[in-house]
């Protein structure tokens, strides 16, 4: 069996269509009919029920197929190691993150990493189908919500974020240090488009307590929520983590009760990939920013 073959046999595993695997391969169809006949004969076996124009893999050639992309897995990580080898401290990483986490998590994070690390280079993309673009190798690592279960991702567990109300200080709101969540069914609220992620989980747990919320004012950005919470237009709902980091005297920060609106963040990757040094050290960069933001919260 030669590896051409294999190339061969995997492309048409992709297509299901000899011609469409032989354009992709850049070789004609013909070219590639015979090569898989020659691999069908030295193995003995059917690899795929041909009927009419439609191919079907047949039981042989599915567990060719799984150990085909075995090989060309194990292929790929002996590339990236070599690469990583040769770039030494060095390499590149792209990462992806649910809409509006760039705001909420990354920004500060990326700019010490790459004081730290110049010699590494990231990009970050705001994508809402992160488990795919990892799964498809668009995207190197994903931080995402959990849990993500499946056996081609590994996933490590980064922290378990809940939900706060932003108040003004000037709100006489602010008098309290808490309140149950079905009370914002009655506030002035100013929140995310309904699209975005954070925004979906307030608005399933408010459905789960029988309401639907209302906001004053909707806007894409962070900032532009701040701003308007700062000027006493309303309030609003954002991860506890990230408004007690802000440090803002302006701003008060009420727990919500009965239930405490909250998700697992998880970061993944594809499990048989490279671990390489760039990734190696985002992940612990990462979760080092973490831990230090979770204790500077619990101090202050």
């Amino acid at each position: 069996m030669e590896l051409k073959q294999l190339q061969y046999f995997m492309a048409i595993c992709e297509e299901l269509h000899f011609t469409r695997a032989a354009e992709k391969m850049g070789v004609s169809a013909p070219n590639i009919s015979q090569q898989i006949r020659r691999l069908e004969e030295e193995l003995g076996v059917l690899l795929f029920d041909r009927v009419g124009k439609t191919i079907v893999l047949t039981e042989a050639g599915a567990i060719l197929h799984e150990h085909g992309a075995a090989v060309f897995g194990h292929l790929q990580q002996a590339s990236d190691a070599i690469t990583d080898l040769k770039q030494m401290q060095g390499g590149s990483l792209s990462i992806g993150v649910l809409p509006g986490d760039a705001d909420l998590m990354f920004n500060a994070l990326l700019l010490n990493f790459h004081q730290s690390y110049p010699t590494i280079s990231l990009s970050l993309l705001e994508t809402t189908k992160i488990t795919e673009q990892v799964l498809d190798r668009s995207i190197d690592v994903g931080v995402t919500i959990g849990p993500v279960i499946d056996e081609r991702l590994t996933s490590i567990p980064l922290f378990h974020e809940e939900f706060s109300l932003a108040v003004s200080t000037n709100d006489p709101l602010a008098t309290e240090n808490f309140i149950p969540l079905n009370r914002l069914h009655a506030l002035k609220m100013v929140m995310f488009p309904p699209d975005h992620q954070c925004r979906k989980l307030i608005d399933r747990f408010c459905m789960d307590k029988g309401f639907i919320l209302q906001p004053h004012m909707v806007t894409t950005t962070l900032s532009s929520l701040l701003q308007m919470v700062l000027s006493g237009v309303g309030v609003c709902v954002l991860p506890r983590l990230l408004l007690e980091n802000l440090h803002n005297k302006d701003i008060k920060v009420l727990q919500l009760r009965n239930p405490t609106p909250s998700q697992d963040i998880c970061l993944i990757y594809r499990s048989d990939r490279y671990v390489g040094y760039a990734m190696r050290t985002f992940i612990k960069t990462l979760r080092a920013y973490i831990e230090a933001a979770i204790n500077q919260a619990k101090s202050s």
